[in-house]
């Protein structure tokens, strides 16, 4: 079992860099002044004397009957007309008592017993003052009577002392449009400000847009899974993929990590003007499309059913490691991010037009405003909706935000970009031994995906830190240090309206040491950066093949599914770990002989089923298990002859998944 350090976050004593309380504060409604009684009857009110009396004629004298008849009448009356008189005071009580007890803002002012000296008796009376009463006002305990709300939550994003920027960062700079910026404090974006929605509202898409699905990288599964009634991975498809040999002469073989295909249910209008599209494809009345960017620089395109090509297949010339991402908007756009510089020498991030496949534009290549002259991009990208802006973190140590300048008519079949503001923001990590030319120790740059909520960007680096962002004023809020190299990206859930992170890192060979060492994965207040939670494993490595957590973890609404590779028995070892997300706590742990890359994948079937999806892979070996997100259960596995160290997705009853032994599967879940 791993060894854990656990730490509750206690919200209610937050405090900013400057020690200033900065808990909401909630103001009580006033209470109505009350009359007092003591006026009423006292020495100086005036006496009121009665007039004399006017003697009044005799009524004539009544029979004994009707005497009777009629003394039981007035009975009646004058007791009907006291139980009018209750009635009545009752009522007026109780709404007097309500109004009392209602602030003018509709909140409730309960005053304890304590506070006023006695407690209340339900014989109080407005007016009457209990003893020891200042106020006459007492406790009176109406169930009608609300409690005050309980304060919003604001999400306001700030670094305590032990996540100042300082401490790790030397300096920031932004260029905007190749002219860099004499201070931080000058830059002001022309668009309306950037603020992302909670992820299931990132795209209306039907399909899976980027890695991981959202902008909070919450989950790889898209639709209504029917219910699995043999919990059986199914007889699907398979195609071939290729190689590529690099610029220095590598050769880059499948789908590897991250490797996450793209899946996308487009609508028939769209498919219509998609001249690149076979025409069977582009007619047929649905239609899903597989989108799988390789590492032998093609991009594949496939119908999820049956593994048909689409299209032919894309061939860009570079390695991609990362999956690429589509146009949360529904565009018919690409945007794919090369792994490694090929023969040429180039490397950068390219946009293409998925009507006709071709190129709208490239950036990053060789970019001079780099402090790294490492120009890969396994990021994945989001996009902002509202402000037509592209988010893209660069292994370079550069984060571009680029307004799109977005043309698209489907109804003219056009599509065109014209990006008309460019900006470019680094940083300089103080524990990077490096410099352009010179990798070093804790690199520079960012190779996860980054996440977004509101107007912030959360990035970890491979320099082992984890940054908050403020994406309208390109100010670095606050880093937690997260020790080394970072390959899985951050994943963001929202518990009771409160952002956290759950994050790890990998053990890079040679850095913090040689042997064995130490990978936490953390649980982090996405306000504070402040750790909530810390679990420790102990993971091997070696040179090139990093040991720790390079797959990204899985959330649903109670725990955190994480993939730790080289741990366990030996080098070759995996662990699948289900950790509560309240405590950090183990839920349960299944081991493999072989270790994991890929990222987990967490999915619901339509009869209530939790499941997971879990890949394995090294050298000619690799598995995927369907396995029970409660217990840890494998229900099924399936050995795929080749190493999967990609991430799959899950659309409706489908996974998809390639390996590095050049194959891509389509594979139905039963």
């Amino acid at each position: 079992m791993p060894s854990k350090h656990t730490r509750q976050f206690d919200r209610s004593n937050n405090s900013n860099m400057h020690g200033e309380d900065r808990r909401i504060s909630r103001q009580n409604g006033y209470r109505s002044p009350v009359p007092s009684a003591g006026n009423a009857g006292s020495e100086h009110s005036p006496v009121r004397q009665s007039p004399p009396r006017t003697p009044k004629p005799r009524k004539p004298k009544r029979k004994s009957g009707e005497s009777v008849f009629g003394n039981i009448l007035r009975l009646l009356g004058v007791l009907l007309l006291l139980a009018l008189v209750m009635v009545l005071s009752i009522i007026v009580i109780k709404d007097y008592r309500l109004r009392r007890n209602n602030t003018p803002d509709g909140g409730s002012n309960l005053t304890s017993s304590a506070a006023i000296g006695s407690a209340a008796t339900e014989s109080t009376l407005p007016g009457e003052a209990e003893v020891g009463s200042e106020t006459g006002e007492t406790e009176q305990g109406n169930p009608e009577t609300l409690a005050p709300p309980e304060p919003e939550y604001v999400f306001e994003p700030h670094a305590v002392e032990s996540t100042e920027p300082t401490a790790y960062v030397d300096f920031t700079g932004i260029q905007v449009n190749n002219t860099e910026l004499e201070n931080i404090s000058d830059y002001s974006s022309p668009y309306e400000p950037i603020s992302f929605d909670k992820g299931k509202n990132y795209t209306g898409v039907k399909g899976i847009v980027t890695f991981r699905g959202d902008n909070f990288r919450s989950g790889a599964s898209f639709g209504s899974t029917q219910s699995l009634s043999s919990r059986k991975f199914g007889s699907g498809w398979e195609i071939s993929t290729g190689s590529l040999t690099d610029y220095n002469g590598n050769v880059w073989t499948g789908s590897g990590w991250t490797g996450q295909p793209l899946v996308a249910r487009w609508p028939k209008s769209t498919r219509a003007i998609m001249t690149s599209m076979y025409d069977w494809a582009r007619t047929q009345e649905d239609l899903v499309e597989v989108i799988y960017a390789t590492m032998d620089g093609k991009v594949y395109f496939l119908e999820l059913s049956t593994g048909k090509a689409t299209r032919r297949p894309l061939n860009m010339g570079i390695t991609y490691k990362g999956g690429g991402a589509l146009d949360p908007r529904g565009y018919p756009i690409l945007y794919l991010g090369g792994g490694v510089r090929n023969m040429d020498g180039r490397c950068n991030v390219s946009i293409v037009n998925l009507i006709d496949c071709t190129v709208m534009y490239k950036f990053g290549d060789g970019d001079p405003y780099a402090l790294r002259d490492w120009r890969m991009f396994d990021s994945s990208a989001i996009v902002d909706a509202e402000t037509d802006q592209l988010i893209q973190p660069g292994e370079n140590g550069l984060l571009y935000i680029i307004h799109l300048n977005t043309q698209y008519d489907e109804n003219a079949g056009t599509l065109s970009i014209n990006p008309d503001n460019v900006v470019k923001w680094r940083y300089h990590n103080r524990r990077w031994t490096g410099n352009y030319n010179t990798p070093g120790k804790y690199w520079l740059g960012m190779e996860s995906s980054c996440v977004a909520y509101g107007g912030y960007l959360y990035l970890n680096d491979n320099g082992g830190l984890l940054m908050c962002l403020d994406l309208n004023t390109l100010e670095l809020v606050w880093v937690q240090d997260i020790l080394d190299d970072s390959n899985c990206s951050p994943v963001l859930d929202l518990e009771n309206g409160h952002p956290y992170l759950y994050v790890s890192t990998s053990y890079h060979y040679g850095w913090r040491s040689s042997g064995k060492e130490t990978v936490p994965v953390w649980k982090i207040d996405g306000e504070t950066g402040e750790v909530v939670w810390r679990v420790d494993f102990t993971c091997y490595s070696e040179s090139g093949v990093s040991g720790g957590v390079q797959g990204t973890p899985a959330v649903d609404d109670t725990s955190v599914y994480v993939p730790v590779a080289r741990t366990g028995n030996n080098a070759n070892s995996g662990l699948l770990v289900s950790l509560d997300k309240k405590t950090g706590e183990t839920n349960w742990e299944y081991s493999t002989n072989i270790y994991s890359w890929g990222s987990p994948i967490r999915f619901d079937d339509a009869a209530g089923g939790k499941y997971l999806i879990y890949n394995t892979g090294y050298s000619a070996t690799g598995y995927v298990y369907l396995m029970n997100a409660l217990t840890g259960e494998v229900y099924d596995s399936r050995n795929l002859n080749g190493n999967v160290e990609a991430s799959g997705v899950v659309f409706e009853n489908w996974l998809v998944i390639g390996h590095r032994s050049c194959r891509i599967f389509g594979i139905p879940l039963t």
